[in-house]
């Protein structure tokens, strides 16, 4: 072999040191590029360390499991709850998003400070609280939630990296206290605890939930909710209920219980006893309302009202004596039992009806089993236990049985619509669903006789201040004494009245009770249902025709006129 030139010789030197400088270039950015790996590695494991992990189990010390996936979901548009709405698509109950304020206790610069700040933005909250919620190393501890937007703006003005928000939906009521006992009321976690939000809290939470439709309106909401407190405090009352009902469907277009509550204000507490639903949950003594039901049983049986009754003195029975509050000392027709309101007719006309019909008349129109509706906080009628002979006779002028307001109105509203059973209801049928099979209670005859019955006790009896011009209102007042501890109270009272119009034709049935209502200078020392009910009544009815389109007859045929012919004696003005 040839020996190399010398040119050759310095060309494969440097083509030598040139692969090796090359060996060693690729040496070092691989080295490079593996010591920044790891470091990614190091930092993408701290940061998974740091957010997720801690953050979990630091999170997972103030929250239960529940909570965690509740708020999971709340974050997702489609776990809104679902809104509630009334007949006019008026919205009664929505979910809006909203910001919840949350420490982070490890990233907190300066808690003293920062608990301070926090108790100028929230006066309510103590700051020895507040600062005990910011000192730690847990990473998430919940300080405040559903702010509004002013109370966001305001923290993060404070400027503090430990403080930070989470977000999920709030329940919103923009009607407020106005439908509060209905609709009902959420805890923080939006859980349902009363009315319809607690009946129908797993439709609510269902994915893209479908509005709930009620059978409210909430423009006679506004007015029966104004004329019951008008009553409640023109007569210094304790509470008060109100109702509004189509006699035909069954629709609760209205009802009222007072005192009511902001349901944005509730925080979960059930035990506020305005949250007491006195139209469907209370059970009250309703007094002569009840002689309704009774006087349908006796023209049921017996199908006359040429009928007379003797109270010329006090009745006497199984020891015990039955008054008039007014006597008339003298015989009465069935008319003037009725439009005088006369316990001691009523009690006669029990006693003839008979105990088995009696009852099998109050079973019949719901008066002695729960209602069915379609919220929860439902009342049991009290009963007479053991019935006696003479829980006949004084139960047929209401005294010693109770029920609630929204049976009450139930049972007059199948007595006056022809005579066939109405259920109510707070809810909108689905147009698809088949009308419900009448249940004959009462014959025609029966339902058209109690009609001109109660128009008469507005134009002759005690309800004339319900005599609105041009709707032909019928309607029975009653008034009684409190039972407590097993003790009637001759001076704390339950005054009511239930409303019918047009008596030619009903539509509507509208009831009010004040309860413990006191007299005032205007009464003439009466707290009795003719002052104090009767006219809240008139007053809501006055404002319904108009609101409804519902055109006053004029010249409206009087449905009493041929009762007149019974009347003996004009009734006193009381």
């Amino acid at each position: 072999m040839k020996s190399l030139s010398p040119f050759a010789r310095l060309s494969m030197r440097i083509e030598g040191e040139k692969n090796s400088a090359l060996e060693n270039a690729r040496g070092r950015i691989v080295l490079i590029v593996a010591l920044f790996m790891m470091c990614y590695i190091v930092i993408a494991a701290r940061l998974v360390d740091a957010t997720i992990i801690q953050g979990l189990l630091n999170k997972g010390e103030t929250e239960s499991v529940f909570e965690k996936s509740r708020d999971d979901k709340q974050k997702d548009e489609s776990s809104k709850r679902g809104d509630i709405i009334d007949r006019n698509g008026v919205i009664l109950a929505t979910s809006l998003k909203t910001a919840s304020l949350y420490a982070d206790q490890k990233l907190m610069m300066d808690a003293a400070e920062t608990a301070k700040q926090l108790t100028k933005v929230f006066p309510d909250m103590p700051y020895g609280d507040t600062l005990k919620k910011l000192q730690g190393d847990k990473r998430f501890v919940w300080i405040k939630r559903n702010l509004t937007p002013d109370e966001q703006a305001k923290i993060l003005q404070i400027g503090e990296p430990g403080l930070a928000f989470d977000y999920d939906f709030r329940r919103i009521y923009p009607q407020g206290a106005l439908t509060a006992h209905m609709v009902g009321y959420t805890d923080v976690d939006g859980r349902g605890l009363g009315g319809i939000e607690r009946s129908f809290n797993k439709l609510l939470t269902k994915n893209k939930a479908e509005p709930i439709k009620l059978t409210l309106d909430i423009r006679l909401q506004h007015i029966l909710r104004r004329e019951t407190q008008k009553a409640i405090t023109d007569f210094n009352g304790i509470a008060g209920a109100g109702i509004i009902m189509n006699v035909k469907t069954g629709d609760i277009i209205a009802a009222t219980s007072l005192p009511d509550f902001d349901p944005h204000s509730s925080k979960g507490s059930v035990d506020d006893p305005r949250k007491f639903n006195r139209v469907t949950l209370g059970v009250y003594e309703l007094g002569s309302t009840f002689k309704i039901f009774s006087t349908t049983a006796f023209l049921e049986k017996f199908k006359t009202m040429n009928t007379n009754f003797d109270a010329t003195q006090p009745l006497h029975r199984y020891k015990r004596i039955i008054n008039d509050f007014h006597p008339e000392r003298r015989f009465l027709t069935l008319p003037e039992v009725f439009m005088l309101s006369s316990n001691i007719g009523t009690a006669l006309m029990g006693e003839r009806v008979g105990t088995d019909s009696l009852k099998n008349m109050y079973k019949d129109l719901g008066l002695m089993t729960k209602s069915e509706f379609e919220i929860e906080e439902i009342g049991r009628p009290l009963m007479p236990n053991p019935w006696k002979e003479i829980s006949t006779l004084t139960v047929s002028y209401g005294h010693g049985i109770a029920v609630t307001p929204l049976q009450l109105v139930s049972a007059v509203g199948s007595i006056v619509n022809g005579g066939t059973l109405v259920k109510p209801h707070l809810v909108i049928k689905d147009e698809n669903n088949k009308p419900q099979k009448d249940i004959r209670v009462i014959s025609k005859d029966t339902s058209l006789k109690m009609r001109q019955l109660l128009r008469l006790v507005v134009t002759n009896g005690t309800a004339s201040k319900a005599n609105v011009k041009g709707y032909d209102v019928g309607g029975k007042t009653g008034t009684a004494e409190k039972n407590i501890g097993g003790r009637y109270l001759g001076d704390k009272r339950i005054s009511s009245f239930v409303g019918v119009f047009p008596m030619n034709d009903p539509e509507y049935t509208v009831f009010i009770m004040v309860d413990e209502p006191k007299p005032n200078k205007n009464s003439y020392g009466y707290a009795t249902a003719g002052w104090v009910a009767v006219p809240a009544v008139g007053r809501v009815i006055a404002a319904m025709g108009p609101l409804l389109n519902m055109k006053p007859d004029n010249d409206v045929n009087n449905i009493a006129e041929p009762l007149k012919a019974f009347i003996h004696k004009p009734v006193k003005e009381h």
